[in-house]
């Protein structure tokens, strides 16, 4: 085996306890600092994909502001990292919170709404006296 593999697979090998070694610390803060489920939502919603205008409207948040707040903080902490995108930038979590076993609401979207809209309320039986 040459050397570079060698270091290569020793890297892999420092890698792999490292990130075992933290997983509960992490698990510890996104629990602390996740303490409601939007911010769950909105932290696992921030893989890059979306902005804040996008996640606003799809946590019902209704302000993008607070998004933008929301990644500053996690920002600062180090759960995520900024990455460059046409017009700015946006947030990318590090983590997934699936592999913590950390639940996620689902998202409010339109679909959702307007079935709650179709659906009939649940009649309740007449209790007679």
């Amino acid at each position: 085996m040459s050397n570079e593999n060698e270091q290569v697979r020793l890297l892999s090998e420092i890698l792999k306890w490292i990130k075992f070694a933290g997983m509960k610390e992490a698990k510890n803060t996104l629990n602390s600092v996740l303490d409601t489920s939007v911010k769950k939502l909105v932290y696992q919603k921030s893989d890059g994909t979306f902005g804040t205008v996008e996640l606003a409207k799809l946590t019902g948040l209704g302000s993008n502001r607070t998004v933008a707040d929301m990644w500053d903080a996690w920002l600062k902490m180090g759960l995520g990292e900024s990455i460059p995108v046409r017009g700015g930038s946006r947030f990318k979590r590090t983590f997934d919170l699936e592999d913590f076993s950390i639940k996620v609401p689902e998202a409010k979207t339109e679909n959702t709404q307007e079935k709650a809209k179709e659906e009939p309320a649940e009649q309740k039986p007449e209790v007679s006296k």
